[in-house]
């Protein structure tokens, strides 16, 4: 069994698979086709993704990768900590802009689901995070691209603001959201 619980940015999920322990330890099933179907949630990952953050204060993002190459996450947090955080980036979408953002860590066993059309990141609040995410489509270097991490007016409440982050050179010179040209359209489809 596993838990879905919608977020405040439509299509974004926090998920939590459920575990079952025993003296041993615990057995969790952390991708179900089935149980995500039964939720609407339609999606064939091909390609899994294993990242170490060794520095608390690492910060990863705001990445997307456009069209036609664009990538729905399920992102976990497979030993340590993270703050983990989705951007709708969709021009004509109501919720443009605003974000949403949980923690993922191994105690608590949470996953987010961040579809395409959403910028993601994450911030290591512990050493030696390691971050296991599934992708629907596969890296394309051309298709690559990111948003300012600590852009003012997306204004992402980070957990450690008062540390010196780490940043890649890609994502240090990664330009605001209000110089970005989005390659994501809304589309508002009809239930």
């Amino acid at each position: 069994m596993t838990d879905f619980n919608a977020t405040i940015l439509p299509g974004v999920w926090e998920i939590v698979p459920k575990r079952f322990g025993d003296h041993r330890g615990f057995f969790s099933e952390s991708y179900n086709a089935m149980a995500f179907a039964q939720q609407g949630i339609n999606l064939v990952f091909v390609q899994d993704n294993h990242s170490l953050s060794a520095t608390v204060g690492t910060v990863r993002g705001l990445h997307f990768q456009s069209p036609p190459h664009a990538q729905d996450k399920l992102v976990r947090c497979g030993k340590g900590r993270i703050f983990d955080v989705a951007v709708d980036i969709r021009k004509g979408s109501p919720t443009y802009g605003q974000w949403y953002g949980t923690e993922l860590s191994f105690e608590n066993g949470k996953q987010l689901l961040v579809p395409a059309g959403f910028l993601h990141g994450f911030m290591t609040l512990e050493p030696d995070s390691e971050i296991i995410y599934k992708c629907t489509d596969f890296y394309a270097p051309e298709c690559d691209g990111a948003v300012l991490w600590n852009d003012p007016d997306i204004g992402i409440d980070w957990p450690l603001s008062d540390i010196s982050v780490m940043l890649s050179a890609k994502d240090e010179v990664a330009p605001r959201l209000k110089n970005f040209d989005s390659p994501f359209i809304f589309e508002d489809t009809p239930e």
